[in-house]
């Protein structure tokens, strides 16, 4: 008999306003997913999600479904950056998020980012559903692998894509995906010298500010020949959108937090102060 290692596991969070603070009202999480909320009340609640091992063997499949009710706002993010371990059988490997951010609500969705081993196959599909009045903050990104032990841009496949939907009309939709199939993904006219690739959504009435602000010092900012890290910013439907490419992933990271200052008020207080 055949023994199926697979692990499929879900997990769900809501949170409410409740006595005008947020508040976690359900939490749930199936092994190998965890659910952490250290902050369960207050101007935000915040929560983490994690799993054993720190990330995905061959034949995971998980799912996050998260509602934040009228009012209320939520930070997630992740312990740490989410592993890929090696799946050289190729079998079905990845993570779905899916969304409903009420009226008012506001939702800052900034996990770590993935982290790809070498001969790893991972898909992700994040859906965010926003209702009139909602906001969402939305960091996306991913790195070159363990360059330091030399597996640099070296997974078979990786696959992200992101929906976002307001009053049921989609109003942005980003997908990536990079397979080494068709060409070394490391090659100069795709990665390039980068070793992290970033995302930053800034969307809904809530963040029409930021976005505003993230717009103009983007389009102000010089660039420079072999520079070590690229910004480039545009708008969307509601909000705006920003790209970095830089060569290591703390300089990445230090680029998303300094944009992200502005949704610290939001929050009450500034999560990855102690993290980026």
């Amino acid at each position: 008999m055949k023994i199926d290692h697979r692990e499929k596991s879900c997990a769900a969070l809501e949170v409410e306003s409740v006595f005008g603070e947020s508040t976690v009202t359900s939490a749930f999480a199936s092994t190998p997913l965890k659910l952490l909320t250290p902050r369960s009340r207050g101007k935000s609640v915040w929560a983490y999600t994690s799993s054993f091992g720190g990330g995905f063997v061959a034949g995971d499949e998980t799912r996050l479904d998260l509602r934040i009710g009228k009012n209320a706002r939520c930070f997630l993010g992740t312990q740490a950056s989410t592993k890929i371990y090696r799946n050289p059988r190729q079998l079905a490997c990845g993570h779905v998020t899916q969304a409903t951010i009420e009226e008012n609500a506001l939702l800052v969705f900034a996990p770590d980012p993935v982290q790809p081993f070498a001969n790893s196959s991972y898909t992700q599909r994040q859906i965010f559903n926003l209702c009139a009045g909602a906001g969402l903050v939305l960091v996306d990104w991913f790195t070159s692998g363990r360059a330091a032990r030399g597996e640099r841009w070296d997974f078979d496949r990786f696959q992200s894509r992101n929906d976002v939907f307001l009053s049921g009309e989609r109003i942005f939709m980003d997908s990536l995906l990079l397979d080494s199939s068709a060409d070394p993904v490391a090659s100069s006219h795709r990665t390039g010298r980068f070793n992290c690739f970033a995302l930053l959504l800034l969307i809904g009435e809530p963040l029409k500010q930021a976005a505003d602000s993230l717009l103009e010092t983007v389009s102000v900012r010089p660039v420079s020949r072999g520079a070590t890290l690229i910004t480039s910013a545009s708008p969307v439907r509601h909000g705006a959108i920003l790209r970095v490419a830089g060569e290591s992933v703390e300089q990445t990271g230090h680029e998303l937090h300094h944009h992200l200052k502005s949704v610290s008020a939001r929050l009450g207080d500034d999560p990855w102060a102690r993290k980026w």
